[in-house]
């Protein structure tokens, strides 16, 4: 998953540079795995792999066919920021939570994969969370419930 500007498709320059440095075999499948922490939402564990730096974050879950139905990528940033995310090059249809230092979900977005439609957290944010398309909704998990676990510790 490749981040979006807020409002454009541009790459900021440390993203851009990832990119092209980046081989090629990079670009075209799907990475290994990256280390995971564990989050709970209300009841349900989630086993989410962290994206930190800005190569893992461009490259998120790009090329990959299948997750395993409590499974996701947690995407941490350095500093709050109103972050977007498009769905290029990813084949699974997804859902994002946008979330707040201390758990919170801001905003939830749907996105079909494939598509270079922006997807942004409805204000600034150091984390997003992204599970298969309907997971959230399927629990119940809304805009102003915490998550707990891993960066989300109080």
């Amino acid at each position: 998953m490749k981040l979006a500007t807020p409002r454009a498709f541009a790459l900021t320059g440390a993203l851009a540079s990832a990119l092209l440095a980046a081989p090629c075999a990079a670009q075209t499948q799907a990475q290994p795995p990256l280390p995971a922490i564990q989050i709970n939402a209300g009841i349900h564990l989630i086993t989410a792999e962290v994206a930190e730096s800005a190569e893992q974050r461009a490259t998120g879950l790009m090329y990959r066919t299948e997750m395993a139905p409590n499974a996701g990528m947690l995407f941490a940033f350095p500093a709050p920021y109103a972050h977007c995310f498009w769905m290029r090059n990813t084949v699974l249809p997804l859902s994002i939570a946008f979330i707040a230092d201390d758990g919170t979900v801001v905003n939830i977005e749907d996105m079909a994969p494939q598509t270079t439609d922006s997807h942004c957290a409805a204000k600034p944010v150091r984390y997003a969370l992204e599970m298969i398309k309907g997971w959230f909704a399927k629990r119940g998990i809304k805009p102003g419930m915490r998550l707990h676990g891993g960066p989300f510790t109080s």
